[in-house]
């Protein structure tokens, strides 16, 4: 699929500012296709590693079955929205990621997901983090069963917008 181009093409942002705003951001919200045709919109805390996005989910619910009839989505992060009423307008900056995402079905690949996600917002603490998958990750009965999911977004197109007061101010 071919994406549009920017419109502004001045306030767009280069990939690599957009990949440090994946980075350093601790939220965002994913779209999908949810019921009857509507967009879903739900907040994630992510990690951004290896050119994807990570999310932790329930093991159920909406999201997940939406995703289960439409893998197409898209994430967008809000860096910046500094209002400056005198001037009505904000000073913002925004990425939005456009891309397929799954759950990702192998114990090994779950665990990956959930030791990039505690990393980033533990970052340090092994022990806690182990102890944490292994709550999340449970063999009852010797049948493997998780009380956690992790979802991969491959992302397809990314890109980023400033506001022109910010793309000026960096002249």
């Amino acid at each position: 699929m071919e994406f549009r181009p920017m419109r502004r093409i001045r306030q767009e942002l280069p990939k690599e500012e957009c990949e440090k705003i994946l980075r350093n951001a601790t939220a965002g919200v994913l779209s999908v296709l949810g019921d009857g045709g509507y967009p879903y919109g739900v907040p994630m805390s992510f990690v951004y590693a290896e050119g994807k996005l990570y999310f932790h989910s329930a093991v159920e619910g909406h999201k997940l079955d939406a995703i289960a009839k439409e893998d197409k989505c898209s994430f967008t992060i809000i860096d910046q929205d500094e209002i400056h009423p005198d001037e009505y307008t904000s000073y913002f900056r925004s990425v939005i990621a456009f891309g397929r995402i799954h759950r990702l079905e192998s114990m090994e690949e779950l665990i990956q997901g959930l030791r990039l996600l505690g990393e980033k917002y533990n970052p340090g603490d092994h022990a806690g983090l182990q102890h944490e998958i292994d709550k999340s990750v449970a063999i009852p009965g010797g049948s493997s069963h998780t009380r956690v999911a992790v979802l991969c977004m491959e992302i397809d197109h990314l890109s980023g917008k400033e506001a022109i007061e910010l793309v000026r101010a960096h002249k």
